[in-house]
């Protein structure tokens, strides 16, 4: 059986003796009731027989070391959040250790054990796959970290850093309005996720406030990534009455919409206008450049730090949640659609 450095029985140790994921250990030592019975029984008899008391070792003296959870150091998107978190760490003398979780739950829930079993003096956890409930036992145990771009809404005063999602829609499907287009198609991220609801009510609320109806056949769920964003976008161009232009719900999903267009042979922005959103690298190389909501994400990075060395000098954190302001940044791939030039 392995153990910690300092000799203490681990949530892996455990793992390991009773043939389990760290996350099912997890749920039973925090009294959820999502678990089989025998399973329980099981997890419970090796903690009893080994002593796992699920609370974080004292330490003795500061390591200089935060840890950084993020599911992928590419593509641009995370990897802005983390230069500018990794600078901010430079700045003030410590160092990070980099965790790639993958997006696997059990992946960042056995990384993020490590980080907080002593071997760092807290961490910055990047679009989590850990619950509400599993985010707020960590922090009930003592350790320090904070959250930046959550999957799902966390309670609990649980340090939060986001973007103002919903301003970003709203700022994108206004300038595509006073352009002139009425039909406006959007592509969202997976369902259920933070930045896609507040996305999409950014982008209704723009719609409400120019009189016009959500269409809900000119919306299409896709995953973030650009065959997503593609096969969305082709979807939505094969209708009988096309949207003349669409809002994607981040930069790599509105590469896939320029490439469904020209495979129908529509010029952007003649024909299609483009928006996409976080003003990654590959706004500005893409043709036409993308009009796109820049999100401050080397900010948020940066934000992070400083919220969570406030959290490790003990000073009152206030507020929680820090949303960051977005901004439209207009390029070359949005135009007024071809009726209204027509006209003017």
């Amino acid at each position: 059986m392995r153990s910690s450095r300092n000799g203490r029985v681990t949530i892996r140790d455990v793992a390991e003796l009773a043939g389990v994921s760290i996350a099912t250990v997890s749920r039973v030592a925090n009294g959820r009731t999502d678990v089989a019975i025998e399973t329980r029984h099981t997890v419970e008899r090796v903690i009893r027989e080994h002593g796992y008391r699920g609370s974080r070792p004292v330490r003795v003296a500061p390591t200089g070391l935060i840890g950084i959870a993020i599911p992928l150091v590419q593509p641009t998107y995370f990897a802005d959040i983390l230069s500018g978190a990794t600078e901010a760490l430079y700045e003030r003398g410590m160092r990070p250790v980099l965790c790639q979780t993958r997006h696997s739950h059990d992946r960042e829930t056995s990384l993020v054990e490590r980080l907080a079993d002593g071997e760092t003096d807290g961490a910055i956890i990047v679009l989590p796959e850990e619950s509400a409930a599993e985010l707020q036992a960590l922090g009930s145990h003592g350790f320090r970290y904070v959250v930046v771009d959550p999957r799902a809404a966390i309670g609990g005063g649980v340090p939060v850093i986001a973007a103002a999602h919903s301003s970003g829609a709203m700022q994108a499907t206004a300038h595509l309005l006073e352009l002139g287009h009425r039909r406006i198609g959007a592509i969202t991220g997976p369902v259920g996720w933070m930045a896609t609801e507040e996305r999409l009510r950014g982008y209704q609320g723009a719609l409400a406030g120019a009189g016009l109806l959500p269409d809900p056949d000119l919306v299409a769920h896709a995953d973030f990534e650009i065959e997503g964003g593609r096969i969305a976008a082709a979807d939505l161009l094969a209708r009988p009455d096309p949207p003349t232009a669409v809002f994607a719900f981040n930069d790599t999903m509105a590469i896939g919409v320029l490439r469904a267009a020209s495979a129908r042979g529509l010029r952007v922005p003649a024909d299609l206008s483009v928006v996409g959103f976080d003003d990654t690298a590959e706004a500005t190389i893409t043709v036409p450049p993308l009009t796109t909501v820049r999100q401050p994400l080397a900010e948020m990075g940066r934000t992070a730090v400083s919220l969570l060395l406030r959290q490790l000098h003990n000073r009152r954190l206030e507020p929680l949640r820090v949303e960051l302001e977005t901004r439209l940044v207009v390029r070359d791939s949005t135009a007024a659609p071809a009726a209204v030039r027509s006209v003017r």
